[in-house]
């Protein structure tokens, strides 16, 4: 429940900001290309969507060693949606957009930051998960246990829950700065 509670609070939180962000104006009074980096980190995030979607029906079949890979693989695509994100941001920066000046700009580096941020909290999670199943994985009383223990579906599909919000909160922001700018 507090899990679902706070991404009602992130939704919030980023709800209030787009509102602050479109009254500003967003980009209508100036000429600004959204960073081509902030696309490539949207592809990244719904590759890893779709790969954090296989784990849960793996889980379920008892193949722990393609979980793993998998878990692996939405790891690394996160990982790198957090480097394209500073790439956009460096690709801000050469355009003239800087966190500080006009508040269009300060808002796209605030709003963005915060996304990399929450994300970062999930990759944490995920990189437990994933060391946990590595380590389970290679053997076969361990993995039993794994597989039988409520608390590790709950935790898979709370980890799954959050990562699918986070991507579709991106996409949506990405939506917004592409219709704005």
């Amino acid at each position: 429940m507090l899990l679902y509670l706070s991404m009602i609070g992130i939704g919030i939180l980023f709800f209030i900001l787009v509102v602050a962000f479109a009254r500003t104006g967003g980009f209508q009074q100036e000429s600004f290309e959204l960073p081509k980096f902030f696309s490539v980190s949207t592809v990244l995030l719904l590759f890893s969507s779709y790969s954090i979607s296989r784990v849960p029906r793996l889980y379920k079949k008892d193949k722990l060693k393609k979980m793993k890979r998998h878990l692996g693989i939405t790891l690394v695509l996160g990982a790198l949606f957090v480097v394209a994100q500073l790439i956009g941001w460096n690709e801000m920066a050469k355009a003239g957009v800087y966190f500080t000046g006009k508040a269009s700009g300060t808002y796209l580096y605030l709003i963005s930051a915060l996304h990399v941020l929450h994300l970062l909290g999930g990759i944490i999670f995920l990189s437990f998960l994933f060391f946990k199943t590595a380590h389970v994985a290679a053997d076969g009383v361990r993995s039993l246990i794994f597989i039988r223990d409520p608390y590790r579906h709950l935790q898979l599909a709370m980890l799954c829950g959050y990562w699918h919000f986070m991507d579709f909160l991106w996409l949506g922001l990405y939506l917004i700065f592409l219709f704005m700018a």
